[in-house]
């Protein structure tokens, strides 16, 4: 497994450099309550346009209130990063928000995604979090990570992230 740390903020930039190609075949929408999948066929290659204008700021801001950015190196090159956000939401106040894992295709498969996820999950109980919640890109890859972590779909939707990404799938994990 290589190496993960903390990154430094000039390090944020790097995250534009991860290879997001993929081949989407089937999505997952919400349907009554539950999880219903439709093929669905997208090629995407690399960061949709504009992508890194709009959430580049968002980042840079969650980094210095003090949010969490692990990233996995190969040598230099920034192979895969999870963002945990400090702020707690929820109608508890005790969920933080996993904003942002990402994998380059190279090392999908091989369990680096759940070891940067389960870094951010002993980060958010560290902080006394009871759960994390993530808006997640419903292509059945991505669902289907996340399920196998142990991750299902919340009843309490944030009505404030929902309305930023209503085509995600949210999620909730309890942490352990």
């Amino acid at each position: 497994m290589m190496p993960i740390r903390e990154l430094q903020r000039e390090e944020i930039e790097k995250i534009w450099t991860i290879d997001r190609s993929e081949v989407i075949e089937n999505i997952y929408y919400i349907r009554n309550g539950t999880l219903n999948l439709q093929p669905e066929y997208y090629n995407l290659q690399g960061w949709p346009p504009g992508q890194r204008e709009q959430y580049l700021p968002i980042l840079l801001d969650c980094f210095d209130r003090g949010g969490t950015f692990y990233g996995a190196f190969q040598n230099d090159a920034l192979s895969g990063v999870v963002v945990l956000d400090n702020e707690f939401i929820g109608p508890n106040q005790d969920q933080l928000q996993l904003k942002f894992l990402h994998i380059s295709k190279a090392y999908r498969k091989q369990g680096l995604g759940e070891a940067l996820f389960n870094k951010a999950a002993a980060r958010a109980q560290t902080m006394n979090a009871r759960k994390l919640y993530i808006s997640a890109t419903p292509s059945e890859n991505t669902i289907n990570f996340y399920l196998n972590l142990g991750c299902v779909v919340t009843r309490e939707v944030d009505q404030a992230l929902f309305e930023l990404e209503p085509d995600d799938i949210h999620l909730e994990y309890l942490i352990p």
